[in-house]
């Protein structure tokens, strides 16, 4: 298995009527996956690299509600101006910022639990002609919001999966 991606990359699926269901459903279960997958870790266990050279558990929880908040932002921007450009993040470089090295947990996945309730009906109540609205990324360029959403609902699975697939490796149950 490749550590880096558990699940494997990206496939660029885009939202269409007939996977518009799960992709939101991973949107919206993101939280209490996440929460199960970190429930009951130690400090030592959060400290964890999920593969050498990579980031701790405690990163990845805290790089999940960094990456999720641009990402929710994205789609408002989207949806209320007229193809905006957006900002990116150096994620390494916040992933190495004090509160996401050494900082508790809890904190990001309140975050997660909140955003993702908002995020998943702000979703279900886009006409097809939203879905449609696109920003503009500094470095790919335009992006409508049938390429985005899909990407981090894969995301949140991808990342979760690096926990868990960690937990099955030490055997930490």
């Amino acid at each position: 298995m490749d550590l880096s991606y558990p699940l494997g990359r990206f496939s660029g699926e885009t939202l269409t009527p007939q996977n518009r269901g799960k992709v939101l459903l991973d949107i919206i279960e993101l939280p209490g996956r996440l929460r199960d997958a970190v429930e009951g870790l130690s400090d030592a266990q959060l400290d964890t690299p999920y593969r050498p050279d990579g980031w701790t558990v405690r990163q990845v929880v805290h790089h999940l509600a960094d990456a999720h908040i641009h990402s929710y932002n994205r789609t408002r921007y989207a949806l209320t101006m007229n193809e905006p450009t957006i900002l990116g993040f150096e994620e390494t470089d916040w992933a190495n910022l004090e509160d996401a090295r050494t900082g508790p947990v809890e904190p990001s996945l309140l975050m997660l639990d909140g955003l993702h309730c908002r995020w998943g009906d702000l979703l279900e109540s886009l006409t097809d002609a939203d879905w449609d609205r696109r920003f503009i990324h500094a470095v790919r360029g335009p992006i409508p919001l049938t390429a985005h959403v899909p990407i981090y609902a894969w995301h949140g699975r991808h990342h979760t999966a690096h926990i868990t697939e960690l937990r099955k490796r030490k055997g930490w149950g």
